[in-house]
């Protein structure tokens, strides 16, 4: 008997003393320690989601966590260090309503979710999309008197764009930034952007747009006949 309490009790004792009074002074510290809250703001995550699928709903909104924990953990707390997943790995095209609760939280350890606001968001879905839609110029200005714009191009003359199956089929045409020929009476290349009104729908490989324009001289007017004699 003497031999185990020496073996396993009273060896080290020292430090199993030290070991004892640290932990219990951190218990001391965490039972007395000041309960405080905190809310954070942070964009939704979405993991997993099928490579076929795109997010076709235009507002996503943010989540606000309330957290709550130690006074001293709260403190030290970070936003970066709380995130708010949510899996996408089943979703179908078309609309779909998650919940936000704690279990979609990811936060430190000793820290508790007190509530996610919203509680609910509802999303739509739809599958990938690619087209070739042509380009608009558009063109503006003061032209010179007697001038009239008798063609414009651009080049490239169409561009591909992607997204959402329903909104990028509802695409007829990319416009560019406006082209000023105020003043120009011959042929004038600019170049300018291109842009798609639909923030959801994209270009590949955006670059910049060459449009030309050229102006021609408006036929003369007919000369006023003589008065008669």
């Amino acid at each position: 008997m003497m031999d185990f309490l020496q073996r396993y009790v009273f060896a080290h004792f020292g430090y199993k003393m030290i070991s004892l009074v640290l932990a219990t002074g951190l218990w001391w510290a965490l039972a007395n320690d000041p309960v405080a809250e905190v809310e954070i703001t942070m964009p939704i995550e979405f993991h997993r989601i099928p490579t076929n699928l795109e997010i076709s709903s235009v507002n996503i909104p943010e989540a606000q966590v309330r957290v709550r924990g130690a006074e001293r953990f709260i403190h030290e707390l970070r936003a970066q260090e709380v995130h708010v997943e949510l899996n996408l790995s089943d979703v179908k095209p078309g609309e779909r309503t998650f919940d936000l609760t704690a279990q979609q939280v990811r936060l430190p350890r000793d820290l508790e979710v007190m509530q996610v606001v919203p509680s609910q968001v509802r999303l739509s879905f739809d599958v990938g999309m690619r087209r070739e839609v042509p380009i608009h110029p558009r063109v503006i200005g003061n032209f010179a008197a007697g001038y009239r714009i008798a063609e414009v191009m651009a080049e490239p003359a169409a561009v591909t764009i992607s997204g959402p199956k329903q909104r990028v089929q509802a695409v007829e045409a990319a416009t560019t930034d406006p082209v000023d020929v105020s003043g120009n009476m011959g042929r004038a290349t600019f170049t300018t952007n291109t842009f798609v009104p639909d923030p959801l729908v994209q270009i590949v490989n955006p670059a910049p747009i060459r449009v030309t324009v050229s102006m021609v001289k408006t036929s003369a007017e007919p000369m006023s006949k003589k008065p008669s004699e």
